[in-house]
């Protein structure tokens, strides 16, 4: 049998208004991230950090 490789479930949060727009699962570790995504309460890209449960 394969081995299950551990996943977590993380948020993006947007940086100016503070909310938390995207949920991704991916592997435990690793650097934090930080993207720019759409935020739809400014209705433009913001940028997006990674914050967990």
């Amino acid at each position: 049998m394969a081995k299950k490789k551990k996943k977590e479930v993380v948020f993006l949060v947007c940086e100016e208004t503070g909310d938390h727009n995207y949920t991704l699962r991916r592997k435990t570790g690793g650097e934090k991230l930080k993207l720019s995504k759409y935020c739809p309460r400014l209705r433009k890209h913001t940028t997006h950090l990674e914050k967990k449960k």
